[in-house]
């Protein structure tokens, strides 16, 4: 961890208390609440050395009585407040850091997808949910207890002084060890959770990468490796914390030694004291008590500190992501209820890395209505197209036209609404098949739904399905085959209702016995729809108005598939060719 976190960063602790300006009323009541029950407690030995040495040894039953009660009045009092002070304490922080994960997660979904292409899944899992769990502890067992505590050191040691200087000082001359310990175990504690919440986030990260990734671990046969990486992992994350465990077994100890020692020597000076009348039997009854009261906060502040610096380590983290403005710059205002669907591309320039473009002055129309079909090698910027149509990522040269408009006129959740796309790998959310389509939409109800699956040709399946509509789908889909889940994606996309349809190789993992349904899916999701689809398998876009053949990032062909075949040296021709001749290949093997 760098040096600057080794600090006390106030500026950012002044950050982390303004999130409870929405509850300050209960901040300002829990602080009150710390400041009376930092005074209520030493009362209760000074009450009880009164009554030792002005009724005790006087004989005075009904004054012991009466100062009796009292104690346990205030007793009462106390354990009532404290009841009160950490349930809103705890309160407080989780109400904080409820509205913060809502902010967080909203703020995430807002990102560019860039984001999502640098930042491992689990590096935002664990900003979510792991780092604001521990800002709550800001609340709970930092800044309010750490105040309470110093508070109630304060009044221990005032009552002490005006019960006792010499006692008093003779209980502090320990203090400087006491101190110096403190500081040691701090500082050794607050290096073990650094290093325990860095591994945290690498656990975090390699299993749900592995866990989302298991069929290739086991198809490869790797799972010995990734169990060994794993135990790697874990073994480091175990040590992080058993250091700061045996910071915990050695102070914790050392500070009932020396408050002992402490104790000892007031013992040893107080019954000197007493014998010559300098000091009361009550004082040395109640001073064992003030030692109590003083040495509990201590042997706790140090790692309440640590905890509040822990928190801020994770807010200064959260605060991080909050502040990534790598989002879509939404300042379009038009927000049209339906679009024509004419789409120009037009010098469009973009790379996901510097010096590495992906696009190299892209230019095509498509008027509404049309059908554009995309073909291109693997990486020569076909998804890239419908990623900046979509505006998920920004473009560094030329411009987008939709409708005439620039595509940055539009307000990006209104342009979106009027755009769906159907991708090759299909993910569905755990969750009933109709919130799968409806993608939980209150404006699409059942019927619609099933509306648009018997246009589809998908409403058979899915009603054998046990539950039909509210069959719970697993996570991602696993217990539908890959031609379910492609019609479930088609179904989705009709009750939306979108104006245009993109198709990102939405038929390049189906099996022949679906492609003919899938086919017919396609049929009705793009009639009298702007198209845009993308295909490996040049048969199934020969119906398509205009090709576009991309080859690194650069239009090679563009026309209808009657024209482009006809070009002797075409791109296009030498793909289709290559594909008929495979066809065939196939064929006389089977």
């Amino acid at each position: 961890m760098s040096q600057p976190a080794q600090k006390f960063n106030y500026s950012l602790f002044r950050r982390v208390l303004s999130m409870v300006k929405p509850y300050k009323r209960t901040f300002y009541f829990t602080a009150g609440l710390a400041v009376i029950l930092a005074n209520l407690g030493p009362l209760r030995p000074l009450l009880l050395q009164k009554m030792v040495d002005d009724h005790i040894f006087k004989g005075d039953v009904q004054g012991m009585t009466l100062i009796a009660c009292g104690i346990f009045g205030l007793l009462i009092l106390e354990v009532v407040l404290r009841y009160f002070f950490l349930y809103y304490a705890d309160w407080l922080g989780q109400a904080t850091i409820r509205d913060l994960r809502v902010k967080v997660f909203r703020h995430v979904t807002n990102l560019n997808l860039r984001y999502f292409d640098k930042t491992p899944i689990g590096t935002s899992t664990t900003r979510t949910i792991n780092d604001i769990e521990s800002i709550n502890t800001v609340f709970s067992e930092g800044s309010i207890t750490i105040m309470a505590d110093i508070l109630t050191l304060t009044a221990v040691t005032a009552i002490m002084f005006y019960t006792s200087w010499q006692l008093t000082l003779v209980v502090l001359s320990v203090f400087p060890l006491l101190i110096w310990g403190s500081y040691q175990f701090k500082e050794s504690v607050r290096k073990s959770y650094e290093k325990v919440r860095n591994h945290v986030a690498t656990m975090n990260a390699y299993l749900q990468e592995r866990i989302s990734g298991m069929r290739i671990v086991q198809i490869f046969n790797a799972e010995k490796r990734e169990a060994d990486k794993f135990r790697t992992i874990n073994r480091d994350y175990t040590t992080a914390n058993l250091k700061a465990i045996t910071a915990y077994a050695i102070f914790f100890p050392v500070v009932d030694i020396i408050s002992a020692l402490s104790l000892g020597m007031m013992v040893w000076y107080g019954a000197r004291g007493v014998l010559s009348d300098d000091i009361t039997i009550g004082t040395m009854v109640a001073f064992p008590l003030y030692i109590s009261m003083l040495y509990r906060p201590i042997r706790m502040l140090a790692d309440k500190f640590n905890t509040l610096q822990m928190g801020l380590i994770a807010a200064e983290r959260v605060f991080t992501l909050l502040e990534n403005t790598d989002s879509v710059n939404n300042t379009g205002t038009l927000a049209p209820q339906k679009i024509e669907g004419r789409i120009e591309f037009e010098q469009v320039d973009f790379s996901y890395l510097e010096d590495n473009p992906i696009l190299k002055s892209v230019s095509f129309k498509i008027q509404p209505g049309e059908t554009l079909a995309i073909v291109g090698s693997t990486g020569s910027g076909k998804t890239t197209i419908i990623n900046l149509l979509n505006r998920f990522y920004e473009i560094q040269g030329g411009r987008i036209l939709i409708d005439n408009h620039d595509i940055h006129e539009y307000e990006v959740f209104a342009l979106r609404r009027r755009i769906a796309v159907v991708l090759q790998d299909v993910f569905l959310f755990s969750g009933t098949v109709l919130e799968n389509i409806t993608l939980r939409d209150p404006n699409i109800s059942e019927a619609t739904v099933i509306e648009a699956a018997k246009m589809i040709g998908a409403h058979a399946f899915i009603e054998r399905l046990p539950g039909g509509y509210q069959y719970e789908v697993m996570e991602r889909g696993a217990t539908l085959s890959m031609g379910q889940r492609q019609l479930i994606s088609f179904v989705r996309a009709l009750v939306f209702n979108p104006d245009i349809l993109i198709l990102d190789e939405a038929t390049s993992s189906i099996d022949p016995e679906s492609e003919s349904i899938i086919q017919h899916a396609i049929e009705t999701l793009i009639d009298r729809r702007t198209s845009i689809i993308i295909a490996h398998r040049l048969s199934t876009i020969r119906h398509a108005s205009n090709i576009l053949v991309l080859d690194k990032g650069v239009v090679q062909e563009f026309g209808p598939h009657e024209q482009l075949i006809q070009h002797e040296h075409g791109k296009y021709r030498e793909l289709y060719e290559r594909q008929f001749i495979q066809a065939v290949e196939r064929v006389e093997e089977n």
